[in-house]
């Protein structure tokens, strides 16, 4: 049974979308738990991706088709993981700020990060600051994602966050930020927990920001 986990660990990791399916399905009807299929098979894959593109040997395709295949696992075990109560990591509300329509980027660190076990509320693009404050109040989340792709909109980073502290909630969540024309030193100067570089890294931060380990 042990060698069904390490085979979806490899499909992940291959991005063979049909044999994660397959596998995963067939860990269930073998009666394998699906926190050990989730943990060392999708997981453990999605943190290895991560170590490859920040190694230089996968790059962002590669990282698209793994995610792809951990989703198809995750379809799966989904239902599984629910009824058995069993939570994810923590939760993450992500979107692409208002005036940017990108969401390539986005699309990608949510699939890492769902990789990486915490549950996604994807509010896609165009997202206003008003809009992500209703997220907060509705979702409870752990952690805001934002990402920004134009430096017009740069300015609509700073903005929510802005409206995060009026409306008293920016001590309730930690927010990342993201995107081409963002930096390390443009995240602090917002006020914002943390800088991505790419999907990796946000899944990476994600996980240290509340578990203290990538």
């Amino acid at each position: 049974m042990e060698n069904l986990v390490q085979d979806v660990y490899s499909a992940v990791i291959e991005g063979n979308s049909p044999v994660v399916k397959d596998l995963v399905q067939r860990s269930l009807d073998e009666g394998l738990p699906a926190e050990t299929v989730l943990n060392d098979g999708l997981i453990a894959a999605m943190n290895e991706v991560g170590h490859l593109f920040e190694d230089g040997e996968f790059f962002v395709p590669e990282m698209l088709v793994s995610a792809r295949a951990m989703q198809s696992g995750m379809s799966l075990l989904r239902p599984t993981l629910i009824a058995m109560d069993i939570k994810p990591v923590g939760k993450v509300v992500i979107g692409t700020v208002k005036g940017d329509l990108h969401d390539i980027g986005k699309n990608l660190v949510s699939m890492m990060l769902e990789g990486a076990g915490f549950q996604i509320i994807d509010l896609g693009t165009d997202v206003a600051p008003e809009t992500f404050v209703e997220a907060v109040n509705s979702h409870s989340p752990d952690i805001v994602g934002m990402s920004a792709l134009l430096t017009t909109t740069m300015v609509n980073i700073e903005k929510t966050i802005e409206l995060f502290n009026s409306s008293g909630i920016r001590d309730n969540v930690k927010v990342i930020v993201g995107g081409a024309p963002l930096s390390p030193k443009y995240a602090e100067d917002v006020g914002a927990d943390g800088y991505a570089s790419d999907a990796g890294q946000a899944a990476k931060i994600a996980r240290q920001m509340l578990i203290g380990n990538a």
